[in-house]
């Protein structure tokens, strides 16, 4: 299986013949490496409805024939567009023939910025685990640091944890730091951070004070192997 960080919160996850986007922000996204023309997604899983993770899901999803799956009201917004939208929420799980998919906690918002302005509601926002073939990733979507984290690290063994750095809209390095520690991920990659200045980080430097030999600072287009 390989799984690969595209800048922003964007990941791939490449397995059984299907590749999997999740929050495909590519289009607006200055640090990726990805063309959101070009890129193939069977699937696409969205943690919640800001335009800066949903991005060009409308668009991939169209020329792919993708499945998206999403919380409920972020999966009837784009149902309603026509797409194929699996609704899922929080502590549900639902195997597909990709994989397990279970939503968790976040605590966050989510809403829809229409081009004219128009905010739409899009549900709460969420984290995802993704199990394939015994594996368990760990998206944690837009969060800040809550308790909860430490019964998900008990309950699920992760082998992969993508954990929100960038401060301002989600918790910052030092949460981070913690977020990694109760999750007990057997690698820890940092994500929502660098894409603007306000979320400017030093991923690397986060990386090097995880655990030692657990924390890994992605460049886009930058893959592992699980």
């Amino acid at each position: 299986m390989k799984v690969s960080f595209h800048g922003h919160s964007v990941v791939k996850v490449e397995a059984n013949g299907k590749t999997i986007l999740i929050d495909p922000y590519i289009s607006e996204n200055g640090n990726t490496d990805l063309d959101a023309e070009k890129v193939h997604a069977d699937v696409i899983l969205l943690t919640h409805g800001h335009n800066d993770h949903v991005g060009d899901t409308v668009d991939i999803a169209q020329r792919c024939n993708s499945q998206i799956v999403a919380p409920f009201e972020l999966a009837s917004y784009l149902g309603n567009k026509g797409l194929n939208a699996h609704p899922m929420y929080i502590g549900g799980s639902h195997s597909f023939d990709f994989g397990t998919v279970k939503f968790t906690q976040a605590f966050h918002g989510s809403s829809f910025t229409e081009e004219d302005g128009t905010i739409i509601y899009t549900g709460m926002p969420t984290g995802i685990l993704l199990t394939i073939d015994g594996k368990t990733i760990y998206h944690m979507g837009d969060t800040g640091l809550f308790s909860d984290l430490k019964m998900i690290g008990e309950q699920n063994s992760i082998d992969l944890a993508f954990v929100p750095i960038g401060d301002n809209f989600t918790m910052g390095p030092d949460d981070a730091l913690l977020a990694a520690k109760w999750v007990k991920a057997k690698q820890v990659v940092p994500i929502h951070y660098n894409t603007f200045e306000l979320i400017e980080q030093d991923g690397p430097g986060f990386a090097d004070k995880v655990t030692p030999g657990k924390g890994k600072a992605l460049e886009p287009g930058e893959a592992i192997e699980l």
